[in-house]
């Protein structure tokens, strides 16, 4: 078994090879993808710099919230886009496990940073007087703290699991990146105990920020129910809807991806639904909170105002 192991020096990464003939399509709208992606969640950290009225909880967290999203994106497209030119697409040993890491350790945070926000909303419209007592900016910080710190011990102790195994056979992974259950699939070891770590451990970082992110929007609808005001219902809800956006679409794909029975995967099928939490949800986040947010367009626009005046 160990010698299997020490065999393998890299794995090679098949998520498009069954679109080979339109590679080089996918180049371009990956690539055009990614830019817009960074530059994106990039505007959103500078609006937030830059703007003195924007310097809210909320926008605190957004803006951590854009910031991990260009580290998150930026830990799998390249490396993908890479591979679209490349006839030989391996990755070392080493290099899957750092890429497997850093991608949990990002997504992880991110279920937690939604979270946040989430319990953010909560607050401001369910203790609107308590608010600034409640969301102080030594709370905030912990928020952010502590989902790296438990978002970093999980992503290590799959990455531990995981490359703890002996890898024997084809070293073939069926993904554009190095994900846990493809990686999993490669093993010559029965793998039970790391298909337990992933619902139970992984399960408490998704599932758990996920039932506290519904909760509070649970709590949230009540509220605005409540309200008397047809356009103060509509103004309310009109904060959290491009939060809820968001959190559908990493959620929805998010557990599918990991929570569904084993014998259920298809070849192929994990690179077109990670592409949704990867991809498409990091592209359309700067967008849902940006366009469908007055103060931040405002804001935006006094930037090029300024800019413009110099």
């Amino acid at each position: 078994m160990n010698i299997s192991h020490t065999m393998i020096t890299g794995f090679i990464l098949s998520g498009f090879s069954g679109v080979t003939n339109h590679q080089v399509f996918l180049f371009p709208i990956f690539l055009c993808t990614y830019i817009i992606t960074f530059c994106g969640n990039l505007t959103i950290i500078i609006t937030y710099k830059l703007s003195p009225s924007l310097h809210t909880p909320m926008y605190f967290f957004l803006a951590h919230f854009a910031f991990l999203e260009i580290l998150y994106v930026s830990c799998t497209v390249p490396k993908m886009l890479s591979d679209l030119l490349s006839e030989c697409k391996v990755n070392s040993f080493s290099g899957c496990a750092i890429q497997m890491y850093c991608y949990l350790l990002f997504g992880g945070t991110e279920c937690y940073m939604l979270a946040a926000m989430a319990y953010d909303r909560y607050n401001a419209i369910c203790h609107p007087l308590l608010y600034t007592v409640i969301m102080s900016d030594i709370t905030c910080i912990r928020h952010v703290v502590g989902s790296y710190v438990i978002s970093a011990a999980n992503a290590l102790i799959h990455t531990a699991f995981t490359f703890s195994l002996p890898f024997c056979g084809s070293n073939e992974i069926d993904h554009f990146f190095c994900d846990v259950p493809p990686v999993l699939r490669l093993s010559c070891q029965d793998i039970w105990v790391n298909i337990l770590v992933v619902f139970v451990i992984g399960g408490c970082v998704v599932i758990g920020s996920f039932i506290i992110t519904i909760i509070s929007y649970v709590e949230i609808i009540s509220k605005i129910l409540q309200l008397r005001s047809a356009s103060g219902r509509e103004k309310t809800f009109a904060t959290c809807s491009s939060h809820l956006m968001v959190v559908t679409i990493f959620y929805g794909s998010v557990i599918f991806m990991y929570f569904r029975p084993k014998s259920s995967y298809k070849i192929g099928e994990n690179a077109v639904v990670s592409l949704l939490y990867t991809v498409i949800a990091p592209l359309l986040n700067p967008f849902i909170y940006s366009l469908r947010n007055r103060d931040v367009k405002l804001n935006i626009k006094n930037i090029f105002l300024r800019l413009k005046e110099f």
